[in-house]
């Protein structure tokens, strides 16, 4: 990966996903971005595609190294709600520099994406938290991030954003009340706590466990905190979802691996997809509502007012016909 996860990196890579969807008779315009961590792969099977492509097609992308991340690139729609999906991430654990664990983003960004939903693997640190459950991030703790491992490091772009930006209210709280209704629509229990990241890639010894928990962390993780920096430095709106894979207290005796790991997503996966549904199409009346023009005069049954939330999640098996496949290497810069 190229030694730049700024503008130029990010507007390269934008500019060269546009072309090939063009090149395929489609226009690249989405407006929410998406990216799935561990063994999430096979979220969102059923929106409609314009472009899939490997990362490794992508100017300034590599291909992804952990099991468990497909490293594959998405555009296309669901409700009517253009949507770009990013199929595994980069981690500090596999040798990148924290810009670089930007790069995503920016690149979303620079493609017209305004809201990104992260979403990853975690290890549940709360003793209520049990194997297949999902946590909404409420907050997080960047243990690297902290010490200095942040991708705002170096130089500011001011054509990303400013120098300087707070992050207390990271997560955005109408997001989080969006998903919180969809989950209740669905009888989906969501719990909602903090995530906290860890270099990684070795898993937590039971002292370390314990002083995690003290710190206030309800889940713990080798991602997202980075993406979400990046994120708001551009001023997009973020919501965050980890999925319990196992459980990470100092009291359980069980060592956790990768596989164990992978097949914890795998659980979590019928719940996720419902939810991530329910708030795509909440995204999508929201949009669509903003686009609306006010009426003259304000509804006054309530009844009249539409619903965020629709009922029926489509069953479409099909609804990839007319994807545009792209297996071609990126060209040289």
């Amino acid at each position: 990966m190229q030694n730049d996860g700024g503008m130029h990196a990010a507007g390269e890579a934008a500019a060269w996903l546009r072309h090939a969807c063009a090149t395929a008779g489609h226009v690249v315009q989405p407006q929410v971005g998406i990216i799935l961590g561990s063994g999430l792969n096979e979220l969102l099977a059923d929106a409609a595609l314009s472009l899939r492509c490997p990362y490794d097609a992508i100017p300034h992308f590599v291909p992804t190294t952990v099991a468990g991340h497909a490293g594959q690139f998405e555009v296309g729609h669901l409700y009517d709600q253009p949507i770009a999906v990013l199929r595994g991430r980069y981690h500090l654990y596999e040798g990148y520099a924290p810009h670089e664990l930007a790069l995503p983003v920016r690149m979303l960004h620079a493609l017209g994406v305004r809201t990104l939903i992260v979403t990853n693997a975690a290890g549940g640190l709360n003793p209520a938290y049990q194997r297949g459950d999902l946590m909404l991030i409420r907050d997080h703790i960047g243990l690297p991030t902290l010490a200095g491992l942040n991708p705002l490091v170096g130089p500011n772009d001011d054509r990303l954003g400013p120098r300087f930006i707070p992050m207390a209210a990271a997560y955005d709280p109408d997001l989080r009340a969006m998903a919180q209704v969809g989950a209740a629509r669905i009888g989906l229990a969501l719990h909602e706590g903090v995530y906290i990241m860890v270099a990684g890639p070795t898993y937590e010894t039971p002292a370390e466990l314990y002083a995690l928990r003290v710190l206030g962390a309800d889940a713990v993780g080798m991602s997202t905190v980075p993406e979400v920096i990046a994120a708001r430095h551009l001023g997009m709106r973020v919501l965050g979802i980890s999925c319990i894979t196992n459980s990470a207290t100092p009291e359980m005796d069980e060592a956790v691996n990768h596989d164990a790991v992978l097949a914890g997503a795998q659980q979590t996966l019928p719940k996720l997809d419902r939810l991530l549904h329910e708030i795509l199409r909440a995204l999508a009346q929201e949009s669509s509502l903003r686009a609306a023009p006010a009426p003259d005069v304000a509804p006054t049954d309530s009844a009249s007012i539409p619903s965020l939330l629709p009922d029926a999640i489509p069953q479409s098996a099909d609804a990839r016909r007319g994807t545009f496949i792209l297996r071609t290497t990126k060209p040289p810069l």
